[in-house]
């Protein structure tokens, strides 16, 4: 076996690239650590696995049907830990990516924080890296990527920056966000969020106009006030100024034009309203 973790890793990731289920199984064995026993880390593959299960179920994992975008973005976030695993145990060589370091930070003090450090580190590396990808999508699934993003930077910013996600109701961001528990899969699901099924075909006002009142309530009552804020919260905790080129005056624009804002603006009802005023971001 090389001595080098990136290679490693790489050849890792290669072995299961085009089997969505096996891609699950290698991205729960980095959670049992190096040695298969990793009792401190193991709590955090709950969300890990809920994020990887819908990628799967959405069927956007597969080799023939799939999407070469979000293959590419999974790629990176196993790759990550599986050098970050191999590392801590005692393979070395050169790392391949500063987001490395932010798991292998995870493995030697595996908190909440830490854990959303990395695995959003990964994930931005990969919408940035991926962004020609991205462009070839058709226009719902690109407005759905931004939807996606969106969502973990927030429940990142539950657990380390609950006065920014939830102002005056942050004394429970920490809980509701905490990876170890249930709560944050209702996040990371996102199954209550985008179509069943890889592509979302259908025309993306269709959607808009079936979307659930939970997840219209969040992203527009909750996470578009502060979204500028939190875009740029989040480039510095992930160490990714690149992140900031993403969204323009509090508007997602990953793949999406500015011109067609429209999409974001907040619903103007009275419990929106409301939500959007009890959870005003905190100083």
């Amino acid at each position: 076996m090389s001595d080098s973790a990136a290679e490693w890793a790489e050849a890792q990731l290669a072995a299961v690239r085009d089997h969505p289920l096996q891609r699950i199984e290698l991205l729960a064995r980095t959670y049992l650590g190096p040695f298969g026993h990793a009792p401190k880390h193991l709590p955090f593959r709950r969300a890990a696995l809920s994020f990887m299960r819908w990628q799967a179920g959405r069927g956007v994992l597969d080799p023939t049907t799939g999407s070469h975008w979000w293959r590419a973005v999974n790629d990176r976030l196993i790759r990550d830990g599986c050098e970050a695993m191999a590392r801590s145990g005692g393979l070395t060589g050169a790392v391949s990516s500063p987001t490395v370091d932010q798991w292998t930070a995870f493995v030697d003090e595996p908190t909440a924080s830490n854990w959303y450090r990395a695995h959003n580190a990964s994930i931005v590396a990969g919408y940035l890296d991926s962004r020609d990808l991205a462009e070839a999508e058709p226009a719902p699934e690109r407005f759905f990527l931004n939807v996606v993003l969106l969502r973990v930077l927030y429940t990142h910013a539950l657990v380390a920056a609950p006065k920014l996600a939830l102002g005056k109701l942050a004394v429970i961001g920490r809980s509701v966000g905490d990876p170890r528990l249930g709560g944050a899969g209702v996040f990371l699901s996102l199954r209550r969020v985008l179509p069943d099924r890889y592509p979302a075909d259908d025309e993306l006002q269709s959607y808009l106009d079936h979307e659930n009142r939970f997840g219209r309530l969040l992203d527009y009552g909750v996470i578009q006030p502060r979204l500028q804020r939190l875009y740029e919260w989040s480039a510095r905790e992930l160490d990714q100024p690149g992140l900031c080129d993403l969204v323009r005056d509090g508007n997602p624009t990953y793949a999406w034009s500015y011109a067609d804002r429209h999409v974001w603006a907040a619903p103007t009802s009275a419990i929106h309203r409301a939500l959007r005023q009890l959870t005003r971001p905190g100083d």
